[in-house]
């Protein structure tokens, strides 16, 4: 039936070929004949290989490959240069071969999701034209950083995964406008998240967190979705203060970077030396009281946001808590403020 299709297709010099639920296992090689089509739809067959007669579909831009039984990325797809839009979704796949990502330099959207997926390889940074990816209900424990790397992604789809955190350089994904992370074991959100200055949605439901980063309040949201995680609550209860002890690392370091604030300072000079230096301060927090410096951190505290009044969300009320950072129990036994300290039972 297939092949019938193909040779009247091939009068015709189609633009868009349907091969869906055919229940093809296998796609004939004349196929390789029509390189004028840019949109070809193989959904719902029994594919678990494409032969490399598809490399002639030099002009191909939308593939759609889902439901099928792909156990990994076809070879030929390495060829397909001019790939847009790749659709993978509900097959069995269990790795991303580096060598077909590499090519695939103008896909901008990708749906991996439904397969057995149980990490990226480092070469997911190739794809640097892409700006939708979904890869929601596979295995996924972690995200190398190299996902950070694509720096167009606008909407990330990672739900129904098993990732307890994300990479800390979360926040060069600076054109993120959408991030869904729901049914996930995540902890905690890298402070970097404030960086994307662009983030209108985040779907956090369902996972493990209990405070927010610091900078939630400055990332323009719309959508805040939070709901089924341990978030702390607004119970204050009495607490003992450790006596105050900094290491000889804390005090140098917090010596130096209030020397580099001084533009007489000699040390301004001095520190493009030690670039190891510059380096470890460069990890450095603010104090949200005192707005001092400090290396590690030395007293972590919560406030608690209003979801209407301070975040300007419309589908989610009450109290938000979010992370804030103090440099010493004398910031946090000053006056004027609004921070508490955390209690873990």
């Amino acid at each position: 039936m297939a092949d019938t299709m193909l040779v009247r297709a091939l009068k015709g010099k189609p633009k868009a070929l349907n091969l869906c639920n055919k229940k093809l296992d296998k796609v004939p090689k004349i196929i390789g004949k029509l390189d004028c089509v840019l949109h070809l739809q193989l959904r719902g067959n029994k594919l678990n290989t494409l032969p490399m007669e598809l490399s002639h579909l030099f002009q191909l831009q939308i593939l759609n490959l889902g439901n099928n039984e792909f156990e990994e990325l076809p070879e030929v797809l390495e060829y397909l240069t001019m790939l847009e839009k790749l659709h993978l979704f509900n097959n069995k796949l269990k790795t991303l071969a580096p060598k077909v990502l590499t090519n695939l330099r103008n896909l901008t959207f990708l749906n991996l999701n439904s397969n057995n997926l149980k990490t990226f390889p480092p070469e997911i940074c190739r794809l640097s034209s892409l700006q939708h990816l979904s890869v929601d209900s596979n295995q996924l424990t972690e995200l190398p950083v190299e996902i950070c790397a694509l720096l167009r992604l606008e909407e990330f789809h990672v739900a129904n995964n098993q990732l307890t955190s994300l990479p800390l350089e979360f926040g060069f994904l600076v054109n993120l406008e959408k991030l869904y992370l729901q049914k996930n074991k995540i902890r905690e959100l890298p402070e970097s998240l404030g960086k994307c200055y662009k983030l209108r949605t985040v779907d956090i439901a369902a996972n493990e967190l209990r405070i927010f980063p610091t900078e939630l309040s400055a990332l323009p949201l719309k959508e805040l979705h939070c709901e089924e995680n341990p978030l702390l609550q607004h119970i204050p209860v009495h607490s003992v203060q450790e006596e105050e002890v900094l290491s000889l690392k804390e005090i140098g370091a917090r010596y130096i970077m209030k020397e580099l604030k001084d533009r007489w300072s000699y040390l301004r000079k001095a520190i493009r030396h030690y670039p190891q230096i510059k380096e470890m301060l460069a990890q450095s927090s603010k104090c949200a009281v005192c707005g001092e410096s400090f290396l590690n951190t030395w007293l972590e505290c919560v406030r608690f946001v209003d979801a209407r009044e301070d975040l300007k969300l419309n589908n989610l009320s009450g109290l938000i808590p979010v992370r804030a950072l103090l440099c010493s129990y004398r910031c946090f036994n000053s006056s004027g403020h609004d921070y508490y300290g955390v209690a873990f039972p």
